[in-house]
């Protein structure tokens, strides 16, 4: 039961709740095991078959309820007439995927037939395939951040974080990495690598820039981590600019305008910044 407002300070703070003994984890996984062998039931069904209380079974299942593993319903076809009607608990997805299953085993076999009969570029197609909705979905959470390929691979963090990846991002000298802490399909990778190959272009492409894979989970790396190159950095200095490699043109030194006058037939006009001289001076050739 959740404890009343404990007053700190003379301040009302809100009720804390106890965490689960390892006894009520244990009668939470029977009361699962029970929906899943025998189907939705009331409490008073599984109270029966557990052997506790119908008041105790229900604690169980409010918190089953709240952790979103269980959800109640009317069973259908009960009389609407006076008293309570007949609820009927059910597992949800969420309740079902604690349990094992051999989704690994199902995509290895069928990727070993696609292998056998269609080669290596037939088992790139349906990765491929595979990563074109998390792509898409991931999209528009890169399409929203700045162009720099580290911002974007900030935001494609969050996006994979979101598809279970656990995703994170660091910067380093010269630009970035992009980690991701967790690989849903880690045990199929390991056995096809297109998988971690059409990841990898997966993330150029949502970044922006070219990318190179340093560690993969599928290879018995720790994390899946990508490096993401910073933008290029020029040397200053040298008459070079900012856009490329290009110098400003000289400007030709003044005996060279004046010859190029004289060839065209046209005398040079004196320049006050230039030194007078005396044409008695001059000496005839």
């Amino acid at each position: 039961m959740e404890s009343g407002p404990v007053q700190v300070g003379g301040v009302a703070t809100a009720p804390t709740r106890p965490v689960p003994s390892a006894d009520d984890g244990r009668t939470r996984h029977r009361v699962t095991a029970l929906l899943l062998e025998h189907g939705p039931q009331t409490a008073t069904e599984l109270a029966t078959r557990l052997g506790v209380s119908s008041a105790a079974v229900r604690r169980h299942l409010d918190a089953l309820v709240a952790a979103g593993r269980v959800e109640e319903r009317h069973a259908p076809g009960t009389p609407r007439g006076r008293g309570r009607p007949a609820r009927l608990f059910h597992l949800t997805d969420a309740g079902r995927s604690a349990f094992p299953h051999a989704y690994d085993d199902l995509a290895l076999t069928a990727l070993r037939f696609v292998a056998a009969h269609g080669g290596p570029d037939a088992v790139r197609s349906v990765a491929e395939a595979q990563l074109a909705g998390l792509e898409q979905r991931c999209s528009a959470a890169v399409e929203a951040a700045p162009d720099a390929p580290v911002d974007r691979a900030r935001a494609l963090a969050g996006a994979l974080t979101a598809e279970g990846y656990a995703a994170s991002t660091s910067a380093i000298s010269g630009g970035g990495q992009l980690c991701q802490h967790h690989c849903p399909v880690a045990h199929v990778a390991a056995e096809f690598p297109q998988l971690c190959e059409a990841e990898t272009a997966v993330i150029g492409r949502l970044v922006g820039t070219h990318v190179q894979r340093l560690a993969t989970i599928a290879h018995g790396d720790g994390v899946c981590t990508t490096h993401i190159p910073g933008p290029v950095r020029r040397a200053s200095g040298g008459g070079h600019t900012r856009e490329g490699n290009r110098s400003a043109p000289a400007s030709p030194v003044p005996d060279e305008r004046a010859a190029h006058r004289l060839r065209a037939g046209t005398h040079p006009a004196p320049s006050p910044s230039s030194t007078p001289t005396n044409d008695r001076e001059r000496t005839p050739a």
